[in-house]
Parts: structure tokens; C-alpha cells; sequence
């Protein structure tokens, strides 16, 4: 396997795709890893999502732990949810960040949603925009308290299951709240 960094190409003895690094992406694990257990859970398959980690963080300082397709999984309403109770982590002091709020379907008060990337060299969403909600988090969880009360109002993705769920006609029935 190869990777071009100047020109963002992978080549995987297949088809050759192009691949553009999200602005700050590095700085941002790396800063995040400084404070935070990083597990970077993708819905990507391995062969694809790998080559990709390793260009990213070839060291592995910063991200401590790597999800690929195969730990996701379904449930009757979608394919590919990221259930992060099968990490074996407090889920308290857990979050999931996502472009796909599916993902975190089975945890939405855990879930903080992000704008997907779509090539701008000008996004700062990372830097300027998630880690200074991040580092709050970690503070959060430094003081012994739950994160999700937070999540939960700062981002309503329980409102937005509802709204969607109740247009498709299947009704929503969230986790309860333990705290």
C-alpha cells in the first residue's frame, strides 16, 4: 500500500482513489490525545480506512484505539450504527462524533454531530469549532460529572430521531437517562 501525501492518493493495488485531509485534522487528534482516550470508529472498511489512519497518525500517539466496519452494527432501523457500550468505557465520560448522526442511534445523548468535510482547505470546523467543545467535555468529566446532560442540550439529537422517526412512522424510543 502507498500514499502520496502531496497529491492525497492512495493506491491499493485497485483502483486509485483521491483522498484529501481534512485541515487541522493532525493538530486536532494530537491536542485531543493530550487529554482524551482517542478511538477514531469508522463506518469505512478496513483496507480502506487503515492506510488512511496510518498516513494520519503513523506513530499511533494519537489515536489509541481503531474501529473499523465490521465492529458497527445493525439494528432494524439501520446498518452500520456505532454502539459505543461495546467499547467497555464509562458512558459518561463518553462521547461519539460523527457526520452521520445514525451512528449514534443507540447512544444519542453520548452523540455530538459535525459537518461533513467537503474539501474546503479553508475549514477550521475541527480547531475552532469541536475541540473547544471537547476540551469543556474533558473538563467535565475531570470534575467527576456526566457529559451527557450537555450533549443532550446543546445538540437535540433526541428531538431530530424523533422529527425523523415520526415521519417514516415508527416511533423513537430513546435510552433512558441514568443520570
Amino acid at each position: 500500500d502507498r500514499i502520496d501525501r502531496s497529491a492525497g492518493v492512495v493506491d491499493l493495488g485497485e483502483p486509485v482513489c483521491t483522498v484529501i485531509e481534512r485541515p487541522g485534522v493532525r493538530e486536532f487528534l494530537a491536542q485531543l490525545s493530550t487529554f482524551a482516550e482517542v478511538c477514531v470508529f469508522t463506518a469505512g472498511m478496513e483496507g480502506y480506512a487503515r492506510p488512511l489512519l496510518d498516513a494520519i497518525d503513523p506513530a499511533g500517539d494519537a489515536t489509541h484505539h481503531r474501529l473499523y466496519r465490521q465492529a458497527c452494527v445493525k439494528t432494524p432501523i439501520r446498518d452500520h450504527v456505532k454502539d459505543i457500550s461495546r467499547l467497555g468505557r464509562d458512558l459518561s465520560a463518553t462521547v461519539i462524533v460523527d457526520n452521520n448522526p445514525f451512528s449514534f442511534l443507540l447512544q444519542p445523548h453520548n452523540g455530538i454531530p459535525i459537518v461533513s468535510f467537503a474539501g474546503d482547505p479553508g475549514d477550521d470546523g475541527l480547531m475552532r469549532q469541536l475541540l473547544p467543545v471537547l476540551q469543556r467535555l474533558g473538563e467535565t468529566v475531570a470534575r467527576g460529572e456526566d457529559v451527557r446532560p450537555f450533549c443532550r442540550r446543546q445538540f437535540k439529537i433526541e428531538p431530530f430521531f424523533r422529527r425523523y422517526f415520526s415521519q417514516q412512522g415508527i416511533e423513537f424510543d430513546p435510552p433512558s437517562e441514568p443520570w
